[in-house]
């Protein structure tokens, strides 16, 4: 277990989280912003993020009494404008029919009525839910239509995803269940389940229930290990995107997936607790720290660095079945040169090509061309005869010996392509490693080598 999970030293992972990634960075109009879900909202649709639809909204008790109840539909969530942590949210799931006066039906099947929700809206405009008991604004929000995929695993509630964001960067990611215990909701305090999810592939991993770990879902007994998210880069884009539009510098951003709309951000957060870093079995501020003071401009760089410094685990579980290393598409090689030096290239993988190809002039720096000769292989045009040498080189701490087609690529971005006569020992992967730097992309232009 990791040293994180002591009561002590998780205090110390809030406090040192608070003093240095989010007080420099919340200032006041932000923290205004994010407590504020009404105004999260306009600023968010404004940078054309989807949100659900807003019915209506009661400030004070004269609009109450004014309300038309009419005006309502069948299924809704009624919210406090600030309140924390799901409490004092209701969720309406249908209308029951042949009824003079308008009633619904909750959650967990039981009626209210219409002095039901207005003594419960009567709480929030009294701040009963509300960051230090201010009072408050009640709004109808749209019900989010459960995704046919999570409803197995969901009681009643919708299933959220809770993405870290920390200077334009999502860091950490958890799958949060509703359960009857916590009456639908997806608050892992009032007892969801929280399950952490592999950044690079966006597959669910560790669970756990009240901060402990659990494998299967109660009861039900099915596995927590091995959901495929949808729309996971979309996703991991929408919470960067949330997170510029906020201008918060650290944050978390709650979305869920609506099964006609797709994803939507239910609500932005200024203070994420931490048991998100037991779902994944992982510190966060490790996560903090190796991209403190990065600087990406474009955003969907952003995202993929993410994917592939905080992706992996679902990998190596991969790789260890298997027994097989998993690759992407561009992938730094040593090869050996004719005297046994070694020199590093970055290099394709291309699946589409069976043997692996090496540039003419990289080939006589090498000296490989001292073991050229030709071979009749078969390609588009027939059967022909073409130069090969002998190459050896090393991926992934794995050597491969082999033979490379010897020609002019130049023009090409890449002096070696590894065919897939050669990866008989890898897996590829084609999301991994798709970021490159601009400066690596660079050399590869000018100077056709790497180091």
């Amino acid at each position: 277990m990791l040293e994180i999970f002591t009561k002590s030293q998780k205090i110390l992972g809030i406090n040192a989280r608070n003093q240095e990634f989010i007080k420099p960075s919340h200032f006041k109009r932000a923290r205004c912003v994010i407590d504020n879900k009404l105004l999260t909202k306009r600023i968010l649709n404004k940078a054309g993020i989807p949100t659900s639809k807003v019915y209506g909204i009661i400030k004070k008790r004269s609009e109450l009494n004014r309300f038309n109840w009419n005006t309502l539909p069948n299924s809704f969530a009624l919210k406090p404008n600030r309140g924390l942590g799901g409490a004092g949210i209701l969720i309406v799931y249908g209308r029951k029919k042949e009824s003079p006066s308008p009633v619904w039906i909750k959650v967990d099947g039981k009626e209210i009525t219409i002095p039901d929700l207005k003594n419960h809206i009567l709480n929030i405009l009294d701040g009963n839910f509300s960051l230090n008991s201010i009072p408050d604004v009640v709004f109808f929000e749209e019900r989010i239509k459960i995704l046919k995929l999570f409803k197995p695993y969901a009681w009643k509630g919708i299933p959220d995803i809770r993405i870290i964001v920390y200077g334009g960067m999502p860091v950490m990611a958890e799958f949060r269940l509703p359960t009857k215990e916590s009456d639908g909701r997806a608050n892992l305090h009032a007892g969801a389940i929280g399950v952490g999810i592999d950044m690079g592939s966006g597959i669910t991993t560790n669970a756990i229930l009240y901060q402990k770990l659990i494998s299967f879902l109660p009861k039900k007994r099915l596995i927590l290990r091995g959901i495929k998210i949808p729309y996971w880069s979309e996703i991991l884009t929408m919470a960067v995107q949330s997170q510029i539009a906020a201008n918060v510098n650290f944050l978390g951003v709650d979305i869920a997936i609506d099964r006609e709309k797709g994803p939507v951000v239910l609500e932005l957060n200024a203070r994420p607790g931490l048991s998100i870093q037991i779902a994944n079995l992982a510190p966060l501020r490790e996560r903090l720290e190796r991209i403190k003071g990065l600087k990406i401009k474009n955003l969907q760089k952003r995202v993929k660095l993410a994917q592939d410094l905080f992706g992996g685990e679902v990998e190596e579980e991969l790789e260890e079945i298997s027994g097989r290393r998993v690759i992407g598409i561009c992938e730094p090689i040593e090869v050996i040169d004719i005297e046994g030096r070694k020199h590093s290239i970055l290099v394709k993988i291309d699946t589409g090509a069976y043997r692996t190809t090496i540039c003419q002039s990289l080939a006589d720096k090498f000296g490989l061309t001292k073991t050229i000769r030709t071979k009749r292989v078969r390609g588009t045009l027939g059967n022909e005869e073409r130069p090969i040498v002998d190459l050896s080189f090393i991926l992934d701490n794995r050597l491969v010996s082999t033979e490379a087609f010897v020609a002019n690529r130049i023009e090409m971005k890449f002096d070696i392509i590894v065919g897939r006569k050669d990866l008989k020992q890898f897996l590829v992967d084609p999301a991994k490693n798709v970021f490159m730097s601009e400066k690596v992309l660079e050399k590869i232009k000018e100077k056709r080598m790497i180091k």
